[in-house]
């Protein structure tokens, strides 16, 4: 009796190790992952290290650089994947870099990003509903900041990919003799925003969703979208600029993995990941406003993660099922 139930025994670990191997098909395997500098982006990619981590995956701790030069390790084999490329805004960094032929966008992880243009409501509801405007320089000082009677933007950092449209577009629409585009460190700039419009002044800004800005200043209470007079893109760049009737410039855009094809053909459990995972954009966005509310350290991002995993407990299953079945 004993022996059969030695036997039974060695049959039945025989038996799980093949199981046991399937839950962590990543096991041996180091991910590379590239993020970029802006802390309120390590979120999603904590959850998806999680993930990572779940089917068995080692991860190497990551760079930190700006979206061009993500695309660019990437694509000269640097680093395996990012979780933060706007399909439509980056996809110049995507092609400059190799694009399909060394990597792919695979999945989408954030869908509804906007970005664009806004200024206070009260300067919005006295009329100035247009960034064309600004070509008139009495509507464009009502935005002038530092005294030469030109508006000032709080525009974007070079290489995040938006500073391209941005200044496509003030040369598109007229604005080079009225309008200046600042591009100082973001988050300072818009410090002096908010504060200027605590103060009940004009302000002139760009920003983006998912983000934190517009959980300060709510667009439809404190400041409103500006329209665009027509599309215009770089480089002859297409995308559905419209939200709620009004063109805002910038394409809707969705956020998602790029990721070396080398490395998702030896990782179909990845790949799988990546193309099934899925955060709302609120969700993010309420992340972020933790984030600026003083819950900024590492742990806290850590935190969130898990808070978020255990509230979607179900879906995040899901997705590492559907990742160990593709391993299989």
């Amino acid at each position: 009796m004993k022996h059969f139930s030695l036997a039974c025994a060695l049959l039945m670990s025989v038996a799980a190790t093949p199981l046991m191997a399937n839950d962590t098909p990543g096991a041996g395997v180091t991910v590379r992952p590239i993020l970029p500098t802006q802390i309120e982006e390590f979120f999603q990619h904590r959850v998806l290290f999680r993930a990572l981590q779940d089917l068995g995956y080692t991860i190497a701790e990551p760079n930190e650089v700006e979206y061009q030069t993500i695309h660019l390790a990437i694509g000269t084999g640097d680093a395996d994947f990012t979780a933060v490329s706007w399909r439509a805004l980056h996809d110049a960094f995507y092609q400059e870099a190799g694009g399909d032929k060394v990597m792919t966008k695979v999945g989408t992880l954030i869908d509804g990003a906007l970005q664009g243009y806004l200024i206070d409501k009260a300067t919005y509801d006295s009329g100035v509903h247009d960034l064309s405007q600004l070509k008139d320089p009495e509507i464009a000082k009502k935005f002038d900041a530092d005294g030469d009677g030109k508006a000032d933007l709080a525009g974007c950092i070079p290489g995040w990919g938006c500073e391209r449209v941005i200044e496509h577009e003030l040369t598109e629409y007229g604005l080079r003799d009225t309008v200046t585009h600042n591009q100082g460190a973001y988050q300072a700039m818009i410090a002096d925003v908010i504060a200027r419009n605590a103060n009940k002044q004009p302000v002139l800004y760009y920003t983006w969703t998912p983000y934190w800005v517009s959980g300060a200043l709510v667009p439809g209470r404190d400041v409103e979208w500006l329209s665009v007079p027509y599309t215009s893109l770089p480089d002859g760049g297409t995308g559905n600029t419209t939200f709620n009737g009004k063109n805002l410039g910038f394409a809707v855009d969705s956020i998602g993995v790029v990721a070396r094809n080398d490395f998702l053909a030896a990782n179909p459990a990845a790949a799988k990941l990546f193309e099934v995972a899925k955060i709302d954009i609120n969700d993010v966005s309420a992340e972020n406003k933790l984030i600026t509310d003083g819950q900024n350290t590492s742990a806290d991002i850590d935190k969130h993660a898990d808070d978020w995993i255990k509230a979607h407990q179900a879906t995040y299953d899901g997705w590492l099922a559907e990742a160990r079945k593709a391993a299989e």
